[in-house]
């Protein structure tokens, strides 16, 4: 309960804050890609429940090839984006803290312990996300990047989701949180 009332609060807070940042980057968007500025996709929630995210757009389509904007380049440096998913807090499909959603095809199709992640609604940040906030360029540097990411990241990312989920307190989450904003790694005893 606690955990929902701290999502809820600081959703609203947040929303009332950057609220007007997401509207400008919106409006930029959609005026500099002529298209909507609001991506959505489905993604795996708590329960395994699919449920839609929402980001600020950062790819467009040329020629049929996603390419991501040079106003995209900006907003995922400094994951801006990702603001519009204080909405998806505030509904209660995701929390600040917890697994990144993904798609489907990965924690809904989990065996065993690891389904347990399912029991977590999917987080804006949490400690794989951190350790991995540079997966495009580690995915770019090598041959094949899904099967990199199905047998090395996405492994690596339920080991230690599945710790936190072990371990978890407000306080921990608090941590988590500070540590993306001020944009560190946290220490190896939160990535064992």
């Amino acid at each position: 309960m606690g955990k929902k009332i701290f999502d809820t609060f600081f959703a609203i807070t947040g929303l009332l804050l950057f609220g007007a940042i997401i509207l400008v980057f919106f409006i930029a968007i959609c005026i500099t890609t002529g298209s909507n500025g609001i991506f959505t996709q489905t993604r795996i929630g708590q329960y395994g429940k699919r449920f839609t995210i929402f980001k600020l757009r950062s790819m467009t389509n040329v020629n049929g090839v996603a390419q991501v904007t040079p106003l995209g380049r900006f907003l995922r440096k400094y994951k801006i984006d990702e603001l519009p998913q204080l909405y998806n807090i505030l509904i209660g499909n995701m929390s600040f803290v917890g697994p990144r959603p993904d798609l489907p095809g990965y924690y809904d199709k989990l065996q065993g312990d690891a389904r347990e992640l399912l029991k977590l609604k999917p987080g804006l940040t949490g400690p794989a996300s951190l350790k991995y906030a540079n997966e495009e360029q580690l995915l770019a540097a090598v041959k094949n990047p899904l099967l990199y990411n199905d047998t090395v990241l996405f492994p690596d990312k339920v080991r230690i989701n599945l710790n936190y989920q072990k371990n978890r307190t407000l306080c921990l989450d608090i941590k988590l949180i500070l540590y993306t904003i001020i944009n560190k790694k946290p220490e190896e005893e939160y990535l064992q």
